[in-house]
């Protein structure tokens, strides 16, 4: 795995999100209303609200609309109108793209996204296409003098990570999904300071692409049905 592309797209990512943080809210709310729809809306027995929780103290948002959006989904209609889908597809240079989209209108976000796909040099592919090179784990990144590398190893490996790459900048942590919170709540025990954390969809191989590709990404992320935008794209250093 290319270390510099993860740490390249997290920068990234936050910057965009001090840019469009209403945005952002309103995304998360959506993630908590289908959470509290599938599992509840108590966070220690629900594990998908407990990880769309940890997303939006992440990004900045306040208990109060953390608390106000539980309150919504309970006993709320409204999740039971947002449908569940993934689209995969391609981007400049063959760059593979898979996305988590929540919509109430299946045939109007085909279209646009199809249409986001088309003006940003990509096109929409067919189901597996690209998913097939993707696994769901967790993610934990800390980085370098954050942490001790024998101590940090040493921690994650016994809390239950499968791996813990030096990838220059610092060092990834891959888990289960299971396992992505005890391993981080092992590190953070030991007062290590984690740059994030969270359940992703990591592919097998990274992609070297055009700069073109970081258009496609930021324009599919500004669409409101777009949860997340997953690539194999090996981000270049200088676009960090």
């Amino acid at each position: 795995m290319a270390g510099h592309s993860k740490w390249a797209n997290i920068k990234h990512k936050k910057a965009r999100q001090d840019a469009s943080r209403g945005k952002i809210f309103t995304k998360i709310t959506r993630e908590i209303l289908v959470a509290v729809r599938h599992g509840g809306a108590d966070p220690d027995a629900n594990i998908q609200l407990r990880m769309v929780l940890n997303k939006a103290r992440a990004a900045n948002i306040p208990n109060d609309n953390i608390n106000r959006a539980i309150a919504r989904a309970v006993g709320s209609s409204e999740s039971d109108n947002l449908e569940e889908i993934n689209y995969e597809g391609y981007g400049p240079g063959g760059v593979a793209f898979l996305l988590d989209i929540l919509t109430d209108n299946r045939n109007r976000t085909a279209g646009e996204i199809r249409y986001i796909f088309s003006r940003n040099g990509g096109n929409l592919g067919e189901t597996g296409c690209v998913g097939w090179m993707f696994k769901r784990k967790g993610l934990i990144l800390v980085e370098e003098g954050a942490a001790d590398e024998e101590e940090l190893m040493l921690a994650a490996l016994e809390a239950g990570a499968e791996d813990v790459r030096d990838v220059g900048q610092g060092w990834e942590i891959i888990t289960l999904p299971e396992n992505l919170e005890p391993v981080k709540d092992a590190l953070e025990t030991l007062g290590m300071v984690l740059a994030d954390a969270e359940i992703t969809m990591l592919p097998d191989t990274f992609s070297e692409g055009p700069a073109q590709v970081l258009d496609l990404i930021d324009a599919l992320e500004e669409h409101d049905d777009v949860q997340n935008v997953y690539t194999n794209w090996d981000m270049p250093e200088d676009l960090e």
